[in-house]
């Protein structure tokens, strides 16, 4: 299994495109960072809740993990290296479990450099602003630790995507429908439903504060769920399916 994952990993990093990925997910955190600590009022700043938003805008990166996840897999399918792939480990399962694993890595390192960003940017604004530090060592704790989870099981849930599509455009559509589309309207329609999808979860995990959101840990909790959901079902069918 070690060199299972150490293959999976070298992967990742030499993919040019997950580089691209990881400065995108900076710069999109350095932009939320700023636009939302020089557009928001001094007096409303300076409470903590807008200070976990301000402190939190490396919670961007779950996206770019889950795009992490599905390039994992489906990256293999687009170039053709699944056969070789298959070749050095022809026991589907574990590869797949391998993969979740890099993935995994990745979309916490992910988190962890937008989240430093973040912190940086964020301690820039307020001392431009002459403000001070409202979050105490638990609220950093949420905001920090609890992006750097949903990011890893965004990583999962990516992987579990793009196991079960396989095509790369499906998967990454399919991502984005669900996120920005079904989850939008299931949650404002019926929000004691829709907190259970994973994206009202990781915002819950990441020290979200709306009154419909579940707690961190029950957040937590229902991504795992997720991520077993889709790995395990994805897992099944690669197992059973013909290689193209």
């Amino acid at each position: 299994m070690t060199n299972l994952l150490s293959s999976e990993l070298l992967k990742l990093r030499s993919t040019r495109t997950n580089l691209g990925l990881l400065l995108a997910t900076l710069a999109l955190t350095l932009l939320v960072a700023l636009v939302h600590g020089y557009s928001t009022s001094k007096s409303s700043l300076a409470q903590v809740d807008e200070q976990r938003t301000l402190f939190g805008a490396g919670q961007v990166s779950t996206l770019f993990a889950a795009l992490v996840g599905v390039l994992a897999i489906t990256s293999e399918y687009r170039h053709g290296t699944i056969r070789p792939t298959l070749l050095f480990e022809p026991r589907r399962t574990r590869l797949v479990l391998g993969k979740l694993a890099a993935a995994l890595a990745f979309g916490a390192l992910f988190a962890l450099a937008a989240e430093a960003l973040a912190f940086v940017a964020g301690a820039v604004v307020l001392a431009t602003r002459g403000l001070g530090f409202a979050l105490d060592s638990g609220d950093v704790l949420v905001v920090a630790g609890g992006t750097v989870a949903a990011a890893l099981f965004w990583a999962g849930i990516g992987l579990g995507l793009g196991t079960l599509v396989r095509s790369q455009v499906g998967s990454i559509i399919g991502l984005f429908a669900w996120l920005f589309v079904v989850e939008s309207l299931v949650f404002g329609l019926w929000p004691r439903v829709g907190r259970y999808a994973p994206g009202p979860a990781s915002q819950a995990l990441s020290g979200g504060t709306g009154a419909d959101l579940l707690r961190p840990g029950a957040g937590a909790l229902v991504l795992a769920a997720w991520v077993a959901a889709l790995v395990a079902a994805g897992a099944a069918l690669f197992a059973r399916r013909d290689i193209p």
